[in-house]
């Protein structure tokens, strides 16, 4: 009897052995799948030799996605795929997912991108999330009318004026604060938000004057008015604490000011003159 029970102890110690080291294995694992807990994104990228950006798809200049081709065009994509040739020898080995103001910064802290280049405005709020790169683009808030609006500027809005913006960015939270009285509707992409302006569903459509130049080269009834009325500098997104990435795409972005590509892919698509 007294073997019998000195049996059963061995047996549920060697049980709980063999739960406990599961339980360690299944913690070391990574949602990456690099196979290093320890592995920072600089190193996955390497290793996998590839890196992830999250891109708009939606972004006339810096992100559309060509029904043509199925190729995703813009100046985004562009400087991506330079920071690409910079960290891994081509522009190539990229790979594009898209991106809505929105769903950005999840995806990225999720670890189903690498980093963020999708008109994103560098804020106190949101670095409170994610490390950002050296600003890439200065872009600023404008508004974008049919032509022969009485809107001419932000102080032309009251709470008459109906102002579409997009869920999720930072035109949407300084519109409020800069014509409070104002309605303002929230669409989940550019496009949708577009659309709703000239289907007469808003009188104006505040974001970036950059994005904006893209919605009135699709249709020239419509145009900016009033100038910029805020400071919009881009930055490349990446999950906090990734100091090397970080530091990779500084030193990527000197180098393709350095050599002439910033310009040559500024001239493309935004110095249309």
């Amino acid at each position: 009897m007294q073997k019998l029970k000195r049996l059963s102890v061995l047996v549920l110690v060697a049980l709980l052995s063999i739960i406990l080291l599961g339980a360690c294995g299944t913690k070391s694992g990574t949602k990456s799948g690099s196979g290093d807990k320890n592995q920072n994104v600089l190193e996955a990228i390497k290793e996998r030799d590839k890196i992830i950006f999250g891109v708009k798809n939606d972004t006339k200049l810096f992100g559309l996605k060509n029904p043509a081709s199925g190729e995703v065009e813009g100046f985004d994509i562009d400087i991506a795929k330079q920071i690409a040739n910079e960290i891994l020898g081509d522009e190539n080995k990229v790979e594009f997912v898209e991106v809505t103001s929105k769903t950005r910064i999840p995806l990225l802290n999720k670890g189903d991108i690498d980093a963020i280049i999708a008109t994103m405005t560098i804020s106190d709020e949101r670095k409170k999330e994610v490390d950002f790169s050296d600003v890439y683009f200065e872009a600023g808030q404008s508004l974008l009318v049919k032509k022969g609006s009485p809107i001419k500027s932000v102080d032309d809005l009251s709470k008459d004026t109906t102002v579409l913006a997009v869920k999720g960015s930072t035109s949407a939270v300084n519109i409020r604060e800069v014509a409070p009285d104002a309605k303002v509707l929230e669409y989940e992409n550019y496009q949708e938000a577009f659309t709703a302006l000239k289907s007469g569903q808003g009188d104006t459509l505040t974001t970036d004057d950059s994005i904006l130049l893209g919605m009135a080269s699709e249709d020239d009834s419509y145009e900016l008015v009033g100038g910029k009325f805020t400071e919009e500098p881009y930055g490349i997104g990446v999950k906090k604490g990734e100091k090397e990435l970080v530091e990779a795409i500084n030193d990527a972005l000197k180098a393709i000011k350095d050599n002439g590509k910033y310009d040559e892919i500024y001239s493309k698509w935004i110095d249309l003159d």
